[in-house]
Formats: C-alpha cells, sequence, structure tokens
C-alpha cells in the first residue's frame, strides 16, 4: 500500500490498525532500566500509606513524585 492511499484511510477516520505491524511498535525515550533503592523502613511505611490512601502502588506513587519533580526542574 502506497503511504498516501495509508494517510487518507487514516485522515478519513478509518481504522488501519490490521495494516500496521505492532509487534514491533515501540514508543521512543520510554524504554525501562531496573534500578535498585534502599529506603529506611519508616519511609517505606509512609509511601505505603500515602499510596494505599490515593489507590496506587508504591512503585506507580514513587513513579509519579519522581516524574513530578523531574518535570519541574525541567530535567
Amino acid at each position: 500500500m502506497k503511504t498516501s492511499d495509508f494517510d487518507k484511510k487514516f485522515d478519513e477516520g478509518e481504522d488501519v490498525t490490521s495494516l500496521l505491524d505492532l509487534s514491533r511498535a515501540r514508543r521512543p525515550g520510554l524504554d525501562q532500566k531496573r534500578v535498585n533503592v534502599d529506603f529506611p523502613v519508616w519511609m517505606v511505611q509512609s509511601l505505603d500509606r500515602e499510596a494505599h490512601r490515593l489507590g496506587v502502588t508504591r512503585q506507580a506513587l514513587i513513579k509519579l513524585w519522581l516524574a513530578d519533580k523531574l518535570d519541574h526542574r525541567g530535567a
């Protein structure tokens, strides 16, 4: 299929997902890397309380707070 035909289908609101090979799709800049961080027990307990209050996991809370802090600093 020509790119112009694909673009036309997309622009007209047609579902083009069947035309894509999503098995190799990637979102640039969102690759993950595992890190280990040691926290004192009191901090883990505080994180768990806040995560429970917000209805998210501890990991999600840490990611949210770090992302927020880094966004504010323009990192």
